[in-house]
């Protein structure tokens, strides 16, 4: 037998064959589908034909415009492509429109870099909007080549003109409500900035500070001995103070005392010191002094005793305070300084001292205003040393020594930042609505009606909104949009006209933008009235602005929301928004429409290394994501974020990454192989009906019907890495190692319109059609390659298309047919033959599996089950032959996994067929095709044709 007498056969198999390359080439191919999908203006067409469909929208939480996207940007856009996809194939109707933040302080402080810190403020919003559009357009670059399908004709930004209006219609909406208010509080506060940070803006990280205990000496020594029933007391007493802020005594106003925790009266030598009794030998230990308790009382005993401050010239009275922590370190006392802590203040405000009595000598630089005796134009920070040493002077201080600990720091500039009250506009956590419920009651209802995505964010949010203070919405700078009031000069009240003055604002920045607030002059709006109001000039809090999209964006520029609210089906965004972006759409569209507007909420993790580190350049370990398509394509990043469980943290690298271009290759090559072997196959003209088609076909269309709808249930419950897997295992299980290595010789070796073949090719067809449909949202590039390349009729995309409905069911167990148990028993006995046929080749006994023979030695019952294929059942097991046999006639045969089932594998002694390669008795025997087995010479196109019924 030689070659030559193989290639003279050559022509007479059906050899598979296909346009659709092995490699994929994804950074030089993706591009061009992008164009393909901007010719066929795909989300315009997409829109069209959705129109009539149930409507699904995911709002997409707007990113900031600064900077190049990382990879955390592509994360979250690609699995929000996951779901429009996926819900689009679904049937809905799904919109995507693209959203970006625009104000704030970071644009701002940008152009200042750039272009100095003195500009006009009407020049600085002109080169913040120029530069934020430039941003803009660099990033929907990269989100576009990410294989992103979205309205990128026409996003939202919250800097356009409809936008800025239909955010201050928003705010007048609140403030309608009764929301909205001015008043003095502590709020964290950035000196870089010189703003008002939100909660979302601090981050924690280690600060050294100096720790130290002060005695504030007693003024009321009589109240003081009856507190602790004593007649009088026998010496000077003072009580004694612990902080890690030096910086604020000279702000302090009061102190606190728990009314429940015990006191002692500690008689030191020279005087009596007032400290928590659990804390007394703690507090000795670390004054260097020693002591004993001459008297006990409880704290509510202690209530407006005034002692005197360290070193100015005022008193400062006890008050009490269930805040108060007896904690090892401290004293159990606490200073209060109500200008810088929220608790002080609260205290404060609550035994009646009002907005002028607040002291607040710190200034929005951070430095302490001139009229500050002692350290009156002094940073704060550099005048704590000072601070230490007055009080050391006045012989007050009991204990200093340095100590890191974690402190609030701004997000942006890394510095450390402080409470600070300042007049600022507030939105009323606990003011009643109309309704007679508060925002708070309101907020914490609705988290009960959504749904959270994984689900233990549903408690994180509620713990959050249960114990959050005001919402402060106002910041002192020029790139934002205004809170549009004016204030009587002398009550400080808004004006009686607001709502309608707001509107009309609106309706000026909806033609001309922001600056027609701040160069309006108040005459145009107020007349003659315009003399006793003052105008504000302050801008909202940029969580504002995307907060309240769900109006100006939903019902404003891209009116996309169902009928009831309106309300979008889901909100996605990082883990870090449970306190940011959902954070204040929860708070702006309860208090103007009651409930939350959303239904849903997602979240998923930060990117980390393969170490679990986070990205960071210094260390070298950022993943950027424009490489990664240059170099592996889109394609390979989008599998990588399915293939990852996103409710974690997120880990990529290099080396993941090639990993996941493996897993790519392997779906890539099924691909090709259904492809390659739908050569010459018509769907018009051959597709064959459910009831012609082969047994193992109809099994194999059974078996995507089933994975069929364990994928749309995971895309539709968001586990995408359910999809990855299952799919995966699809091509490597029950195709890569069952299926399609069965249908080869049937495929291959058939005459090219026999019933056999066809039965086969319409399988493929079918498998391909849903294959290609539920990869197609996570590997859209190579979805639409594969689609170009099906045969028959192609829709111009393959997102113009819904979930395949050309699958069709095969019976679980069929007395009349071959049914779904069958054929998963057939494929765990090919698997334990393959092992033994791959001991038998490592033992040199045998070349291949077709130059071997092997005798299945089965139970009863599998035996019975097995010689219903007849002689059909080496080509489930790819062998020259099978013969069967008792289990019991085993004798020393391999043993498998199964225990009905041992094997005995030999080589076998027959010719090879040159055509099928299979080792058959009679070759040799036909004189016309000496080198053809029987079989091969009926498949010849002049033959009679093989007749198979099961495989």
């Amino acid at each position: 037998m030689t070659d030559k007498n193989s290639d003279q056969y050559k022509a007479t198999l059906n050899l598979p064959e296909t346009s659709f390359p092995m490699r994929g080439m994804l950074p030089k191919q993706e591009p061009k589908r992008l164009e393909k999908w901007q010719q066929l203006d795909l989300y315009a067409q997409l829109r069209k034909q959705g129109e009539g469909r149930p409507k699904f929208v995911l709002h997409d939480g707007p990113p900031y415009a600064n900077g190049n996207i990382h990879i955390g940007h592509a994360v979250n856009k690609i699995i929000k492509d996951f779901i429009v996809k996926s819900r689009t194939l679904a049937g809905f109707d799904a919109p995507y429109v693209p959203g970006w933040d625009c104000h704030g302080l970071p644009i701002e402080h940008k152009v200042e870099v750039t272009h100095g810190k003195n500009l006009p403020a009407d020049k600085a919003r002109d080169l913040c909007r120029e530069y934020a559009g430039e941003q803009i357009k660099g990033q929907m670059q990269d989100f576009v080549r990410l294989g992103v399908i979205g309205d990128w004709q026409k996003p939202y930004r919250t800097m356009d003109f409809t936008n800025e209006a239909g955010e201050i219609r928003a705010l007048a909406e609140m403030v309608k409500g009764g929301f909205v208010f001015k008043g003095l509080k502590p709020v964290n506060w950035c000196f870089d900035c010189g703003s008002a940070l939100a909660e979302a803006e601090v981050e924690y990280a280690d600060k050294q500070s100096d720790a130290i205990d002060v005695a504030f000496p007693c003024e009321d020594e009589q109240a003081l001995a009856k507190a602790f029933q004593l007649d009088q007391l026998p010496k000077p007493a003072a009580v004694v103070i612990w902080t890690t802020t030096p910086w604020t005594i000279p702000a302090n106003q009061a102190l606190n005392v728990h009314p429940e925790f015990t006191y002692a009266l500690v008689d030191t030598g020279d005087r009596l010191l007032l400290l928590a009794e659990p804390l007394v030998e703690s507090c000795l230990e670390r004054f260097g002094l020693e002591g004993e308790i001459l008297a006990r009382a409880q704290g509510d005993q202690l209530d407006k005793i005034n002692f005197r401050h360290p070193f100015y010239d005022r008193l400062s009275p006890v008050y009490l305070a269930d805040y108060v922590e007896a904690e090892v370190g401290s004293t159990g006392i606490v200073h209060s300084a109500p200008a810088y802590g929220m608790d002080d203040f609260n205290t404060c405000r609550a035994e009646g001292m009002s907005f002028d009595d607040i002291l607040s000598p710190v200034q929005s630089n951070g430095v302490y205003s001139e009229d500050l005796p002692y350290f009156g134009g002094q940073m704060i920070w550099k005048a704590n040393p000072q601070i230490v040493e007055k009080l050391s002077e006045s012989g007050n201080l009991m204990a200093h020594k340095k100590i890191t600990h974690s402190y609030m720091h701004c997000w942006r500039h890394k510095t450390p930042v402080i409470y600070r009250a300042t007049a600022q506009w507030f939105v009323g956590m606990d003011i009643q609505g109309t309704d007679g419920k508060t925002l708070r009651e309101k907020a914490l209802a609705g988290i009960e009606q959504t749904q959270f995505y994984p689900d233990w964010g549903q408690a994180r949010l509620h713990s959050m909104i249960a114990n959050r203070p005001d919402w402060c919405i106002s910041r002192q700078r020029n790139w934002g949009v205004p809170l549009p009031f004016f204030l009587h000069k002398a009550t400080g009240e808004l004006h009686p006209n607001t709502l309608e003055m707001m509107e009309k604002v609106a309706q000026k920045v909806e033609a001309e933008g922001i600056d027609a607030w701040f160069q309006l002059p108040a005459e145009e709006l107020l007349g003659e009235e315009a003399k006793d109001y003052d105008k504000v000039m302050d801008t909202l809090d940029v969580w504002f602005d995307s907060g309240t999209t769900h109006w100006h964006v939903l019902r404003g520029s891209h009116p996309l929301g169902h009928n009831e609210g309106p309300r979008a089906d889901l909100y996605l965004e990082g883990s870090d928004q449970h306190r940011g972006w959902f954070h204040s759409s929860l708070l702006t569209g309860c208090a103007i429409d009651g409930h939350p507007p959303y239904r849903s909420l997602l979240t998923h993790g930060f990117t980390v290394d393969a170490q679990g580190r986070k990205m960071s350049k210094s260390v070298g370990n950022v993943v950027a994501p424009q490489e990664v398509m240059d170099k592996l394509g889109a394609d390979i990043l989008r599998l990588w974020v399915s293939s990852t469980d996103y409710s974690g943290e997120m880990a990529v690298s290099d080396d993941i990454l090639k990993r996941t271009a493996d897993s790519y290759r392997r779906i890539r090559n099924t691909s090709r192989f259904l492809l390659s072997n739908l050569n010459g196959f018509d769907p018009k003209r051959d597709l064959l009906p459910a009831d012609q088609l082969l047994s193992l076909d109809r099994w194999a269309v059974d078996a995507a019907l089933r994975l069929q709808e364990k994928v749309k249930a995971a895309y539709d419950s968001y586990r995408f890495l359910d999809v990855y897997q299952q799919v995966h295992h699809f091509c490597v299980k029950e195709l890569g190692g069952f299926y399609l290595d069965v249908i080869k010789d049937r495929q291959y070796t058939m005459q090219t319109d026999s019933r056999g073949r066809r039965s086969c090719q319409t399988a493929l067809y079918h498998i391909a059609e849903a294959l290609i449909r539920w990869v197609a949202p996570i590997l859209s590039f190579t979805a639409e390659e594969i689609n170009e390349h099906l045969p028959g009729e192609r829709p111009e995309s393959i997102f113009l298309t819904t979930w395949y409905e050309g699958l069709f069911a095969l019976p679980e167990n069929s007395s009349e047919d071959l049914g779904r148990d069958y054929w998963e028993q057939l494929v765990e006995v090919k698997d334990a033959v393959n092992k033994c046929l791959e001991d038998a080749r490592n033992e040199k006994l045998v070349k291949g599996s077709l130059s071997a023979e092997v005798t299945l030695f089965a139970s009863p019952a599998l035996l019975a089950d097995l010689e219903r294929l007849g002689d059909e059942l080496r080509f489930v097991l790819l062998t020259s032959e099978v013969h069967l046999k008792p289990l019991a006639e085993a004798g020393d045969a391999r043993t498998t996994e199964l225990e009905e089932l041992k094997v005995a594998v030999f080589a076998s002694e027959n010719e090879k067929c040159v055509r099928c390669w299979h080792h058959r008795e009679d070759v040799g025997s036909h004189a016309e095709h000496p080198h053809l087995c029987g079989r091969c010479i009926s498949n010849l196109p002049d033959g009679e044709g093989e007749v198979r019924h099961y495989a």
